[in-house]
């Protein structure tokens, strides 16, 4: 099992940012990559970045790319998602998820962050 905690949602205007953090905890020694998933009123549970947790490389949807970075923190368990330039559809609950090696669906959910950009 792994635990996940996202913090750093808010309110921001057009054009700012903001940073997300998850923290994993329980059995981080299986983590394959993590990634961040974001759900609108109304719509369905969308990709938008992923990072591997053993070389950090990263993947990212097309409407985020450019404007969102995701990193990590091993040694904290740790992964970011610096969101800048943000738009107001870039709001939504933002959820990190975690699948672990030798699965091919994240299969670990936090219970997500809101995030809200007025125009």
């Amino acid at each position: 099992q792994v635990q996940l905690v996202e913090s750093g949602g808010g309110l921001v205007q057009a054009g700012g940012s903001l940073r997300l953090s998850c923290a994993a905890s329980g059995r981080t020694f299986s983590i394959n990559d993590m990634g961040w998933f974001r759900q609108a009123p109304g719509k369905e549970r969308a990709f938008v970045t992923s990072i591997t947790w053993s070389d950090g490389s990263t993947s990212y949807g097309y409407s985020v790319k450019g404007r969102f970075t995701i990193s990590r923190d091993n040694a904290k368990n740790t992964v970011y998602l610096q969101m800048n330039s943000l738009k107001p559809e870039d709001t939504a609950v933002y959820y990190c998820a975690v699948r672990v090696r030798g699965e091919g669906r994240y299969a670990y959910w936090g219970p997500g962050t809101q995030v809200t950009v007025s125009s």
